[in-house]
């Protein structure tokens, strides 16, 4: 069996999520009542924002190539960064990570593409929302990405970064981000939600809202991680 090596702590509460989806889905595909052994590399989510606040995209390549090695020495045979933000730089790590890497990003589009979604909001940090990673690889496939306004990119920011990195889930923020969605529906009539922050499912954990799908980045992340797992 291959060994999955995961870099974490890009937020804590999202690895917590990360480790307990994966442990379920190996264990329902297993169907044998055994756990996964895989390894986890928790790195400092602070450094490697700092590289992002600094626009040093190469600083965070080098800082997660170095963190992919250590994953690599301790045997993992592939790996993934379970967070979406980190993918700003992942063509650049990919090509030079010692072990098989599956994007985010990537997997989420595949998902997209077999419920035939054509039209999705993206929501997720600042960094995500406004860079160019996203809707490079979707429009790949034909499927165009919507970003909310600017008054409300600053919303969701401020809560990833006030409220759900530390774990916090307040119902309020909950409405507000629903009412986000609400707009970008009547707006610009969008067919689904791209949950591309992995604090997101944590406090919108239902699989639609309105009629309007989530795309749950940690879960399809998750998911494709198992299947290489049992390849």
């Amino acid at each position: 069996m291959k060994t999955l090596g995961m870099i974490g702590g890009l937020g804590p509460e999202s690895t917590i999520d990360y480790y307990r989806r994966i442990v379920a889905l190996y264990r329902e595909r297993m169907g044998d009542g055994s756990y996964p052994q895989f390894i986890i590399n928790s790195i400092n989510l602070k450094k490697g924002l700092d590289f992002i606040d600094a626009n040093n995209f190469a600083g965070l390549a080098e800082y997660l190539l170095n963190e992919i090695g250590k994953l690599d020495q301790a045997g993992a045979t592939f790996g993934l960064i379970s967070a979406n933000t980190p993918h700003i730089v992942f063509d650049e790590v990919a090509a030079k990570s010692p072990i098989p890497l599956i994007s985010i990003v990537e997997a989420t589009c595949a998902a997209a593409k077999a419920r035939q979604l054509k039209r999705l909001a993206l929501f997720g940090t600042r960094y995500t929302m406004q860079a160019t990673f996203y809707p490079n690889v979707f429009s790949r496939k034909a499927i165009e990405l919507l970003v909310p306004d600017a008054t409300d990119q600053v919303y969701i920011h401020d809560k990833y970064f006030n409220e759900l990195l530390s774990g916090t889930f307040l119902p309020e923020t909950r409405a507000g981000l629903l009412a986000i969605i609400d707009r970008m529906t009547a707006k610009d009539s969008i067919d689904g939600v791209v949950l591309a922050g992995t604090e997101l499912p944590l406090i919108l954990g239902d699989s639609e809202y309105n009629g309007i799908p989530f795309l749950d980045t940690t879960e399809i992340h998750c998911s494709a991680a198992v299947t290489e797992m049992l390849a």
